[in-house]
C-alpha cells in the first residue's frame, strides 16, 4: 500500500476489496462505517444480514484480513 494515502484511505480501499469479493462469491457486503485509529466499525449487508455465519465472516475473515495490514487495530465491530 502506498505511503501517500492516510490509514483511513488504505483501510477503506482494503474493505472495498473485501466487499467486492464477498459480493461476488457470497452475495453479501461489507462497508466501512468508522475508524478511530484502534476500532473499525463495519456494516455487513446483503446475504450477510441475518446469516448465522456472519460472526465468522466478521471476525475470521474481515478482521483477520484487516489485522494483516493494520496490526495496531484492536477490534473490528459490526454495527
Amino acid at each position: 500500500m502506498s505511503e501517500n494515502y492516510s490509514d483511513y484511505e488504505k483501510l477503506k480501499g482494503l474493505i472495498e476489496e473485501l466487499d467486492d469479493y464477498i459480493n461476488h462469491y457470497h452475495g453479501g457486503s461489507v462497508n466501512l462505517i468508522s475508524f478511530d485509529g484502534k476500532v473499525v466499525r463495519v456494516k455487513l449487508g446483503g446475504a450477510c444480514e441475518g446469516c448465522p455465519l456472519s460472526p465468522s465472516t466478521l471476525h475470521g475473515w474481515v478482521e483477520g484480513t484487516i489485522r494483516q495490514f493494520f496490526p495496531e487495530i484492536e477490534s473490528v465491530e459490526s454495527v
